[in-house]
């Protein structure tokens, strides 16, 4: 350190150690292992859950359909969309997390969302209830890779 009276050091406090639960003692494994245990108890009710929120994404892509790209069908077809993109892996299909995340990217922008090729949408909606109909789960199977990979393409030339 200098001798220098100007020169100021300022020790600020370590925050990160009590907000990642320093304070309170870290991650409590047994805490964890419960909840894990818990969702486990619960992966019968997955593809009813999943079955349920497919509904509702073909009902939102019914009223586009029906009613046009508006900004209320496409911020509903949206919303159904994000919500799989979330719900996928947690009910053990990450492939459909993969292609509803894709299918976001395609019609998250408000202002393309209205220009979106309506035969891309169909076409995402299409393979996610391939792949819950096929149980094709993840990208390891090469039909549910290929497909992602393709709609991602497709959605990349889109935006470009």
């Amino acid at each position: 350190m200098s001798d220098n009276p100007s020169v100021q050091v300022i020790q600020t406090p370590n925050v990160l150690r009590l907000k990642v639960g320093g304070r309170f003692g870290g991650i409590d494994a047994a805490a964890i292992a419960k909840a894990e245990a818990a969702l486990k108890s619960l992966s019968g009710n997955f593809t009813q859950w999943l079955n349920e929120e497919l509904a509702k994404l073909d009902d939102a892509r019914a009223r586009v359909h029906t009613d046009g790209l508006t900004t209320e069908t496409a911020e509903l077809l949206y919303l159904r969309a994000h919500d799989l993109k979330g719900l996928g892996a947690t009910y053990e299909f990450p492939i459909v997390t993969r292609i509803a995340g894709s299918l976001c990217k395609l019609i998250d922008d408000d202002d393309k969302r209205h220009s979106a090729p309506m035969f891309l949408v169909d076409a995402h909606i299409d393979a996610i209830k391939a792949a819950v109909r096929a149980d094709i789960r993840d990208d390891s199977h090469p039909v549910g890779r290929k497909l992602a990979e393709e709609l991602e393409e497709r959605v990349r030339a889109f935006a470009a």
